[in-house]
């Protein structure tokens, strides 16, 4: 709770560190904050024409929608996962990066790891609304579900900065972590349903003459519940499903208290190690 106080007590600081983030991001910049949209727009450029075009992967109707559109289908999970990716990416070396702040003044270190994440977030919820307006331009009334869409972006940050906080504090004693996630970044891409829909995972998997639940497995995998319940708002224009959200916000809860206590333990000689 007393931390809780403190860090109540230094939002103004919160603030300002958001606002140096993003001041900072598109400096010197002649395009300036357009490159927010532009580079998820050729991403979906890519994945659509290697998916869309060359392998022909069809997505599925939209349920009430009757949305029937790759590249919609594809930005309602790219968008997300791209708040997920740059977030864990950014924020892992947020405690390196102000290394000489650290060490002159003291104050709850956490905040850079939240600032690194809001500044993404305001990102985040621009490049949503654009999507908001293409999907209302293709017909799909998506007007309704924004609660449900900010309901599960509130989820995601909260996951994101207790994954962040974990790998921000763990990667100024190793140094490797930032390799090592960089590693695992592409595997947990292709493992969620993004340029792909889920029903392309088999139900089953026949090992030694043994049935594996393949699709359930793959369903533990806290991106697959996000994933789905963000297409499943904005794609299909439904509620995403109690227990998905239930699974979801166990998830975001548990990560952020794990990443506290962690970045609390190793907190002690972080000015001297950083």
């Amino acid at each position: 709770m007393s931390q809780v106080r403190e860090y109540v007590e230094r939002r103004e600081l919160l603030t300002n560190l958001v606002l140096r983030e993003l001041r900072s991001r598109y400096k010197r910049s002649t395009l300036g904050w357009t490159w927010s949209l532009l580079n998820p727009l050729s991403s979906v450029l890519i994945y659509w024409a290697v998916f869309g075009v060359f392998l022909e992967v069809d997505p599925p109707v939209g349920d009430p929608s009757g949305q029937d559109n790759f590249v919609l289908f594809l930005l309602c999970a790219l968008i997300p996962w791209n708040f997920f990716s740059n977030g864990v990416m950014q924020s892992i070396e947020s405690l390196v990066v102000n290394a000489g702040l650290i060490r002159k003044v003291y104050f709850p270190r956490e905040l850079l790891v939240a600032s690194t994440v809001g500044g993404l977030l305001v990102t985040f919820l621009i490049e949503l609304g654009v999507v908001i307006v293409i999907l209302l331009a293709a017909g799909n009334m998506v007007l309704p579900w924004i609660p449900v869409i900010l309901v599960l972006v509130a989820l995601q940050t909260v996951m994101v900065v207790g994954i962040g906080l974990l790998l921000s504090a763990a990667n100024v004693y190793f140094r490797d972590v930032r390799h090592f996630i960089t590693l695992i970044m592409p595997v947990l891409f292709y493992s969620t349903p993004i340029v792909y829909p889920i029903t392309t995972v088999p139900e089953t998997w026949r090992i030694a003459g043994r049935s594996i639940p393949l699709r359930d497995i793959y369903g533990f995998n806290p991106l697959v519940r996000l994933v789905t319940a963000y297409r499943d708002a904005m794609y299909s224009l439904r509620m995403p499903a109690w227990d998905t959200l239930a699974y979801i916000a166990v998830w975001a809860i548990g990560l952020l208290l794990l990443g506290q206590w962690v970045f609390n333990r190793l907190d002690r000689r972080l000015a001297e190690e950083v």
